[in-house]
């Protein structure tokens, strides 16, 4: 009996070894396992081999995304990536026709900025009328302007004035709070015009225009006018040399003339003028560059003249159409907006009336201002 109960309580004893060998092998096997898939999946996906050979396709392409912290951060910062490096970037039409044509009669805009003292007189005329095309944004450019050769007061004891020439930003964003800063700097200098039309490059025949009407009507008594760039320098003393011997009862039109200029017909040009508006195969010659100077009288001629011509994208040429209606009407004698031209031409060159562009204002200036050329 009791060699019965040894061999029972050896077997159990036997089974209870078995069963917990298996059991320990088991546990062996499966835990190493559970470990090795834990190393070998979750760390290359956060931060080995994958991230930095496929991250894209990776995060696109993860059949469960939700489940993974790491890549559910990391899938906002892709849509930002994919918006700022693959997304095309927006571009413009150099010129929209179409949308020239439905505004092209549109040529009285409202003043914003006005300065309607400018040209008042005190012990006599103004003899010259700075006028300095610019936009908002060229806040810089205007302040060298004003301290360089653009400086309001007087040279060989004769009276000089200067205004800016604005139009509303395309983009308002692009400077933050530019009414209040230009509505300042108006008050600042009194040097400022604006209008309420958006000053893009085909709109500068509409500054053109409001800028004639305006001198008509508060500057109808100066000498003569130097319309030019804000990014030009101008040696003032040799264009008051040039100027001081004519008359500004008598016609004077004078820039750096442009011959056999011809219509630019591709699309993407910035000066494209399409066949419909333009059928001639050449343009007059015409005054460009830098600046152009104008006797008074010429000028009220002008601003009468423009209400009679469609308006033209390119404004030099659209100032030589205004000339060519004067002809027409006999306002202007045939041969003297080419002899003043011409005239002009020369004496820009060989006394350096005008000098540009100034790519960087800062910088060229230097130059320029130490420059014997320009006898500054």
């Amino acid at each position: 009996m009791r060699v019965h109960l040894k061999e029972d309580a050896i077997c159990t004893f036997l089974l209870l070894l078995t069963f917990c060998t298996i059991l320990y092998v088991q546990l062996c096997q499966t835990s190493p396992r559970g470990t090795k898939e834990k190393n070998h999946t979750r760390p290359p996906i956060m931060s080995r081999d994958l991230p930095r050979r496929h991250p894209q396709i990776r995060l696109i392409t993860h059949p469960n995304p939700r489940h993974i912290s790491g890549i559910k951060r990391a899938k906002p910062v892709y849509k930002e990536l994919k918006r700022s490096t693959i997304a095309p970037a927006v571009t413009y039409s150099s010129f929209d026709f179409q949308q020239y044509l439905k505004n092209k009669d549109e040529r009285n805009y409202n003043v914003l900025i006005n300065q309607p003292q400018k040209c008042i007189k005190t012990q006599r005329d103004p003899f010259l009328l700075i006028a300095i095309k610019s936009i908002v944004e060229d806040f810089d450019r205007r302040e060298i302007v004003r301290k360089t050769w653009g400086r309001e007061g007087s040279i060989n004891g004769l009276c000089i004035r200067r205004v800016f020439l604005l139009g509303v930003p395309k983009n308002k964003t692009t400077v933050a709070m530019w009414e209040t800063l230009v509505q300042h700097e108006s008050q600042t200098y009194k040097d400022i015009l604006l209008w309420d039309f958006v000053d893009t490059f085909f709109n500068l025949t509409l500054k053109e225009i409001h800028f004639l009407n305006w001198a008509a009507e508060f500057c109808s008594n100066v000498n003569f006018i130097f319309k030019g760039d804000n990014d030009v320098f101008v040696n003032m003393e040799n264009i008051v040399d040039f100027l001081e011997v004519r008359s500004p009862t008598e016609d004077l039109f004078v820039g750096d003339i442009i011959n056999h200029a011809k219509p630019i017909r591709l699309r993407k040009s910035k000066y494209f003028i399409p066949e419909i508006m333009y059928g001639l195969g050449m343009y007059p010659p015409y005054a460009g560059g830098g600046g152009f100077l104008m006797s008074g009288i010429t000028m009220t001629k002008l601003s009468q003249a423009c209400k009679e011509v469609e308006l033209f994208p390119i404004d030099d040429v659209f100032l030589v159409l205004i000339a060519l209606k004067c002809i027409l009407l006999k306002w202007l004698a045939p041969e003297a907006p080419a002899i003043s031209l011409w005239e002009s031409m020369i004496s820009l060159i060989s006394r350096a009336c005008v000098s540009w562009p100034l790519g960087s204002p800062f910088g060229t200036l230097t130059s320029v201002v130490r420059s014997l050329i320009l006898n500054c």
